[in-house]
C-alpha cells in the first residue's frame, strides 16, 4: 500500500544511524513521526497563510517557535485545543520538528491574523490528563487527524489511549503577559 511506510501501524520502534555511523534504537516517544506526504505540504502552507490573514479553519492557528539551532522563528499550522479552562497543543504526527523546537524553547507564539499571543509550554507526562486531552482532541479533530492515531478514536477505551499516548506529545500552553 502506498504510504504504508509512514504508518504508525508498522513498527513502534525504529533504528537510525547517529552522526558517527553507529546503530542506535530510540524509544517510541522520541522516534515516532509521520512525515507529511508531498501533497500535504502545500495544504499546510495554505492553512498557515490563512491563519496569518485571520481566516482560521476550524480553529487553526499558526504556531511560531524559535528553532533549537538557528533561533529563527519556525512556523506551522496547529489546532489548539481548549479544554476545562486550559489550552493544549497536540502533535498528531508525533515527534515533529515543532515539538523538538518547543521542548528546547518552552514557549512560542500562537497567531490568528494580527492577534499574536506569546505563551509558555509544559509537556504533559503520560497519565489521566494527557489521555483526557487526547480523547478531546480526537473528538474535535478526529476527522482530520484520525489516521495518525493507529486506529484509536475518541470513543476508544482508556487502555487504547494509553497505548498511543507516548507517540503523541501534548503541551499545556499558558499565555504570557507580552
Amino acid at each position: 500500500m502506498p504510504g504504508a511506510e509512514r504508518s504508525a501501524h508498522n513498527a513502534p520502534e525504529r533504528e537510525h544511524r547517529s552522526h558517527r555511523g553507529s546503530r542506535q534504537t530510540e524509544d517510541v516517544m522520541t522516534q515516532h513521526y509521520i512525515e507529511p506526504r508531498r501533497f500535504e505540504v502545500p495544504v499546510h502552507r495554505t492553512v498557515a497563510w490563512l491563519a496569518r490573514q485571520g481566516l482560521s479553519l476550524f480553529g487553526t492557528a499558526e504556531l511560531s517557535v524559535p528553532g533549537r539551532t538557528s533561533g529563527a522563528l519556525r512556523r506551522v499550522p496547529v489546532n489548539p485545543l481548549a479544554l476545562d479552562g486550559g489550552r493544549y497543543l497536540v502533535s498528531a504526527r508525533g515527534n515533529a520538528q515543532w515539538v523538538r523546537n518547543l521542548r528546547a524553547a518552552w514557549g512560542g507564539q500562537l497567531s490568528k491574523g494580527r492577534r499574536t499571543r506569546p505563551f509558555t509550554a509544559v509537556e504533559l507526562p503520560e497519565g489521566a490528563e494527557k489521555a483526557a486531552v487526547l480523547r478531546a482532541y480526537l473528538k474535535r479533530w478526529g476527522w482530520e487527524v484520525g489516521a495518525f492515531f493507529d486506529g484509536v478514536t475518541a470513543t476508544s477505551p482508556d487502555a487504547e489511549l494509553a497505548r498511543i499516548a507516548a507517540m503523541h506529545p501534548v503541551f499545556r500552553v499558558s499565555a504570557t503577559g507580552a
